[in-house]
């Protein structure tokens, strides 16, 4: 088992669809390949298990609760799980080595932030007319 005590936690989403053209046959052995893959990484350390996502969508917001899909998606998300990894770049260089790479789907990787949100810390949430410069 992986030392994580010098990782970091990174969400992986898993976003797009597949592509049109493969043949269900190819699709499903990438699916496969992808859960060996990810229970290796389960058991060695570097990852935490995660879900697929559903279709049914809600977007709740101040104006109220609006029932989905929604037909403006651009990028469909199918599913999350976790990396444990020293960096950003080492976390996106795992998530290339999935197999479903090759049949279309693409992952998005993003740092957990473990620290609890405050509105006075520049955060994503932060508007950008408030944000400091760079």
């Amino acid at each position: 088992m992986a030392d994580t005590k010098k990782f970091s936690e990174y969400l992986i989403l898993s976003r797009g669809r597949w592509d049109e053209d493969l043949p269900q046959e190819r699709i499903q052995q990438a699916i496969d390949d992808f859960y060996e893959w990810h229970a290796g990484l389960v058991a060695s350390g570097r990852a935490k298990p995660g879900q697929r996502l559903a279709e049914p969508t809600m977007l709740v917001s101040r104006d109220g609760v609006i029932d989905g899909p929604f037909a403006e998606t651009k990028e469909v998300i199918g599913g999350y799980w976790f990396f444990l990894a020293e960096s950003l770049a080492d976390a996106a260089a795992l998530a290339g080595k999935n197999p479903c790479v090759a049949c279309g789907l693409t992952f998005e990787v993003r740092p957990v932030e473990p620290e609890r949100c405050s509105a006075y810390a520049q955060t994503n949430e932060t508007p950008l007319k408030r944000r400091a410069v760079s």
